[in-house]
């Protein structure tokens, strides 16, 4: 039969407990044999413990080991499945797939709404599916969840109380996996199977919202090495110096401080485009990176990979920011809404409108 590592890192999936009595973290393996038997007539599962957490307590020094850990042993199995809570999933899922280059067999990420014990859990389908998904999926890193497979450093968990909880809004999906099971051929391997485990998390994450006073990130500058912000649209942010709250104090600190900004979309579909509005322009005059339609998830993780491996070459970074590594930007310019042309044939908006 063919080999399967299960590694299991806690979450929901695997706890014991609910209402009216909070979820705690349980005894994962001696459910999942009694639950679900059927796992092992797909294939010789070899069952391992990462962690037993709720996936709000994942961190990068986790994913470093976890990485690690997958390394050394993705080249003695078929596929393999990691078992994880799905609050955190997304992030695990990006941080994996920009780790573990061009993995020699399917690395599928999986978990539930409901643990496996409960009567109507979807727990016992979603492992089913990723199990058959680590056989006969792509090669790459991947999430299954409700009989979909997504790329991993695409996706977003959309829903909390759903059992279809996550969405690729700008990837299309890998896997179906109905009454037959289809899968998309996925990301061809370039090069031999390799090991980035290093990260930098000293990175921000900023939501750019009305009101929000730049002067308080200012202040965080001098203890982060980056920042990514979650713009409006197409990469919109306010930089009218009358109205008291422009960022461009920021993005010219930023840029003397040596701290990279990189911008994504609040929006889930299409991605950033600095070049369509002043204020974008404005960014891009300071250094300010656009993050094409990568998710901010996917962003953050890459940008504490490229603080890691290059942390003195300003020009090496930005290549390895905007050049899709696994898959997790569209390459070119992404898809967003045509621009209504000025007077003069100009392509760039201004937020008057």
């Amino acid at each position: 039969m063919p080999r399967v590592l299960l590694l299991h890192t806690g979450g929901t999936l695997g706890m014991a407990g609910g209402r009216p009595s909070a979820l705690r973290p349980a005894a994962f393996f001696k459910t999942l044999k009694a639950r679900v038997p059927e796992l092992f007539q797909l294939a010789d599962i070899e069952l391992q413990l990462f962690s037993n957490l709720d996936s709000s307590e994942m961190q990068p020094e986790l994913w470093q080991r976890m990485a690690t850990h997958l390394h050394q042993q993705l080249p003695h199995f078929d596929g393999a499945v990691v078992t994880h809570g799905t609050d955190t999933l997304a992030y695990t899922a990006s941080a994996l797939s920009l780790m573990l280059r061009n993995p020699p067999c399917p690395v599928v990420l999986t978990g539930s709404q409901r643990p496996l014990g409960e009567v109507r859990s979807d727990a016992r389908l979603n492992l089913i599916d990723a199990v058959l998904s680590a056989l006969e999926g792509p090669r790459e890193v991947t999430i299954c969840f409700d009989s979909h497979l997504y790329r991993g450093n695409r996706a977003r968990k959309v829903k909390v109380a759903e059992y279809d909880a996550f969405d690729s809004p700008n990837c299309p999906v890998l896997g179906t996996l109905g009454v037959d099971a289809t899968f998309e051929p996925g990301l061809r391997a370039k090069g031999p199977f390799r090991l980035f485990e290093k990260l930098d998390p000293r990175v921000l994450l900023l939501k750019v919202y009305p009101g929000l006073d730049p002067a308080l990130p200012l202040q965080l500058l001098p203890h982060v090495r980056g920042l990514i912000l979650e713009a409006y649209g197409a990469g919109n942010f306010p930089i009218d110096p009358e109205l008291g709250r422009s960022f461009m104090p920021l993005f010219t600190q930023a840029r003397e401080r040596g701290v990279p900004v990189v911008v994504v979309s609040q929006a889930h579909r299409n991605g950033v485009d600095l070049s369509l509005y002043e204020s974008g322009a404005a960014a891009l005059a300071q250094g300010v990176m656009g993050g094409a339609d990568m998710t901010p998830s996917a962003a953050l993780v890459k940008l504490m990979q490229g603080l890691a491996y290059h942390p003195r070459s300003p020009e090496a970074l930005a290549r390895f920011i905007q050049t899709p590594v696994a898959g997790e930007l569209t390459v070119g310019r992404p898809t967003v809404e045509p621009p209504a042309r000025g007077k003069r044939g100009s392509t760039r908006r201004t937020k008057a409108e």
